[in-house]
């Protein structure tokens, strides 16, 4: 039975870096949210208990189906939190189609207590199962100071020291062939991705760098994850605003994919247009609807008949750097069933991959150089009553040893154009590469 203690309100940013200097950051987990309506809550967990590691595709010696390894862990009870990569897809349809990556398929970790932050009402407190670590963690809690730590330092990762993997020209160029696949009836949209890296001087500091992020880049659905163990070096920094799958107490399914983006302007009359640009555009709205029907096709593999609703279709939400269109898909899961069945039979998602999902995950890998790795899975907790909820791992940064990687991606339809398709991506990426600089 999970267990709740109250704590006094603390700023989010000094209390995780106190007391990640307290107990450390190996396989650390927040759950970042924004204090929007989508982001109210954060969840913490520092110092797990346990730790989860699935790498390699079908085939591959020593792989293991992270599916699996994720039920076993929902069946063993417990909290956990952590990342689930694209290339988790081979487990779901194993076919060539899929670059090996060479971070974790799955990480996880199981803590107990996790600190929960809402930060409408300011209110904290631990949840736990466990009577002695949540008494001993909130002590530990009691005894930190106040002091409020200066911002983290700058990075200084000056924009030409980014290595491409395809530039802009060549991302052009890929919009060009998938629109030729689309006028030959081979594909209706694609969302292409495209990847820079910088090998920083040395080990990096992964909650420095995510303190950099989510000063300038705040997300409903933001986090970091700081692999610990068989991972250690391995971490995801996201500043995304999208949820992939959410599964409540109660079997309710809900979803809420974005296609259509614009960048926000200081003028506030710019901005209106730029929305009131995004709102009209039929491509954008053409491509948001595709998706969602897509969605609805995958809740239906293991939601109730006649359950699966669209209570918002097409809507406009703005963040700090950008406008997005959003719809909401809900559906109430079967009898019987998990949220990792569920996981499973939506995987990936079908905004960061196109329609038909299998042809384009093929396409994809045709065009796209490197393997995607966690950006485009996600980041999710499994609640220890058999909740769930996730991430789509776009607007975010991956770690490894020091290389550090950034990707963004756009959805390609029929009235794509392939210049401004670059330059969207530019746009996608400014704010993940300026938080650096």
């Amino acid at each position: 039975m999970s267990l709740r203690h109250p704590l006094p309100w603390r700023e989010p940013w000094p209390l995780v870096q106190a007391l990640a200097a307290a107990l450390g950051t190996a396989g650390l987990v927040w759950l970042d949210g924004d204090g929007s309506p989508q982001g109210r809550c954060s969840r913490l967990g520092l110092a797990p208990l346990e730790q989860r590691v699935c790498r390699g595709l079908p085939g591959q010696a020593g792989a293991e189906d992270p599916f699996a390894a994720l039920a076993a862990l929902a069946a063993s009870g417990g909290h956990w939190m952590g990342w689930l990569g694209y290339e988790a897809g081979a487990w779901v349809e194993p076919a060539p189609h899929w670059h090996h990556s060479d971070m974790a398929l799955l990480w996880a970790a199981r803590h107990d207590p996790v600190l929960v932050l809402d930060h409408r009402t300011r209110e904290q407190w631990l949840e736990g199962e466990d009577p002695a670590r949540l008494a001993a963690f909130a002590a530990l809690l009691d005894g930190l100071s106040n002091h409020i730590p200066a911002d983290p330092p700058p990075v200084a990762i000056a924009a030409k020291a980014w290595h491409w993997h395809t530039r802009p020209e060549g991302f052009a160029e890929q919009v060009e062939q998938i629109l030729s696949w689309i006028a030959a009836g081979d594909l209706f949209q694609a969302n292409l991705t495209a990847c820079c890296e910088h090998q920083l001087e040395g080990p990096a500091d992964p909650l420095a760098l995510y303190g950099r992020l989510r000063r300038t880049c705040a997300a409903p659905f933001g986090g970091l994850a700081i692999a610990g163990a068989a991972a250690a070096g391995e971490a995801v920094l996201s500043a995304s605003p999208e949820r992939f799958l959410r599964v409540d107490q109660a079997g309710l399914v809900e979803t809420r994919p974005i296609k259509g983006t614009r960048p926000r302007h200081p003028s506030p009359e710019a901005d209106a247009d730029a929305a009131a640009d995004l709102v009209c555009s039929p491509k954008d709205r053409a491509e948001n609807v595709m998706i969602v029907d897509l969605l609805r096709n995958d809740l239906g593999r293991t939601c109730r008949p006649g359950s699966i609703q669209v209570p918002q279709l097409v809507g406009l939400e703005s963040y700090r750097q950008v406008h997005h269109l959003t719809s909401v898909v809900q559906g109430q899961l079967r009898d019987g069933l998990t949220a990792i069945d569920l996981l499973r039979a939506c995987w990936p998602g079908g905004s960061i991959t196109g329609a038909p999902k299998i042809r384009a995950c093929q396409r994809l890998h045709s065009l796209e150089p490197i393997a995607r790795g966690p950006y485009c899975g996600s980041l999710f907790r499994l609640g220890s009553d058999g909740s769930f909820d996730s991430s789509i791992l776009i607007r975010s940064l991956l770690l490894r040893g020091a290389r550090l990687r950034a990707h963004a991606g756009c959805g390609i339809v029929a009235d794509s154009d392939p210049a401004g398709e670059a330059e969207e991506l530019s746009w996608k990426l400014q704010p993940l590469l300026e938080a650096l600089a």
